[in-house]
């Protein structure tokens, strides 16, 4: 009997094993980490998380006070329709204010918006989809009267330290 228990879970432990993910579908999702050390504001780069691109923008200071500028031209203001974390749930939906890190996905139909650092009198700066022509302001918040249902997505993330954030994983923000 000791011996056909043993033998049923020598068994049983590789076909359990079988069910967990491959190494490869864990890496597909796992955290990515970005140094941002050299990151000068009003510049943008790309970090490639779960096959997505995941923008890190250093916003400077025009930047930020454009955000109140626009305010009242906005479909979701406040963020109560869109996807981020909790402690992103603020009017610059960040961390830290000069640090703006979310999925460079349009949520209208999946395109890549671009990024249009320069403010005119026609447009504040921020996201562009040239695609159908949504609009996103500096904290990824879409404009009112344009295709794209609700604002860019904001990932889990966190900083490691200054210099590192961890893209993927909520962490103590």
């Amino acid at each position: 009997m000791v011996v056909g228990a043993v033998g049923t879970v020598m068994v049983a432990v590789p076909f359990v094993k079988s069910w967990n993910p491959s190494a490869r579908a864990k890496s597909a999702g796992a955290p990515v980490e970005a140094n941002i050390s050299k990151l000068q504001p009003g510049q943008l780069i790309i970090v490639k998380w779960r096959g997505k691109p995941v923008w890190v923008v250093r916003r400077d200071k025009s930047a930020l006070a454009t955000l109140e500028k626009v305010a009242d031209q906005l479909r979701d203001e406040n963020s109560d329709d869109s996807l981020q974390p909790d402690y992103a749930k603020n009017w610059h939906r960040s961390i830290k204010e000069e640090y703006l890190i979310m999925e460079g996905i349009c949520t209208h139909l999946g395109c890549s918006p671009t990024y249009r650092p320069e403010i005119t009198a026609d447009f504040q700066g921020g996201f562009f989809c040239p695609c159908h022509g949504s609009k996103f302001d500096f904290a990824g918040r879409v404009y009112q009267g344009v295709p794209a249902p609700t604002n860019l997505t904001i990932p889990p993330h966190y900083f490691v330290s200054d210099d590192v954030i961890l893209i993927g994983e909520d962490g103590v923000a």
